[in-house]
């Protein structure tokens, strides 16, 4: 293993722990929690790329579905991805692997173009996470598609757009480290 590879493969654990300890941080508000993970899950495409973003999100993933209680609340296991959740857990693959492809700003860019990257980053990947989160809820609670919204929605918006804007921020200020990091020296 290379140097590169090593780097790689510790962001990836790195990444899939923050997501991890993000679910530790979780407001019950009805059958979906308010969690810190998607704020994670963004940035670690964000920061890492596509690879990194993918892989962390594959490997927390993995660690719940192995019974390791990483999802929100403590919980654990393959039957939490058949839950009202499952479906936004699933989003965090392609949340994390969109952001890590919409940002990459070229070197020495514009501070104004480097945030409208990492702000359009951010929303993609959210919108990412509730296409597959709302319908599942919908699904596995037999909800009508209003209710689904209102419960696996609505109330998350605003929740969400203060941890993109995290996300962004440390993305923007960030990725020049991530980057010299990940460089061949």
């Amino acid at each position: 293993m290379n140097k590169i590879q090593i780097r790689r493969t510790v962001l990836t654990a790195v990444f899939t722990a923050l997501i991890a300890a993000g679910a530790y941080a979780a407001v019950p508000i009805g059958p979906v929690p308010i969690v810190l993970t998607t704020m994670f899950v963004l940035l670690s495409g964000l920061l890492g790329g596509f690879r990194i973003g993918l892989y962390s999100s594959a490997a927390y993933l993995l660690l719940g579905v192995l019974g390791l209680p990483v999802f929100a609340g403590g919980a654990g296991g393959f039957a939490v991805l058949l839950g009202p959740t499952g479906g936004y857990l699933f989003g965090y693959l392609p949340a994390a692997s969109a952001a890590g492809l919409i940002y990459r700003p070229a070197e020495g860019s514009a501070l104004p173009l480097r945030i409208l990257q990492a702000a359009t980053a951010v929303l993609v990947g959210s919108i990412l996470i509730y296409l597959p989160g709302v319908p599942w809820l919908k699904i596995s609670l037999g909800m009508e598609w209003s209710r689904a919204i209102q419960a696996g929605m609505i109330p998350f918006i605003p929740g969400d757009l203060l941890k993109a804007v995290a996300a962004a921020t440390l993305a923007v200020s960030l990725k020049d480290r991530f980057q010299d990091f990940l460089k061949d020296e």
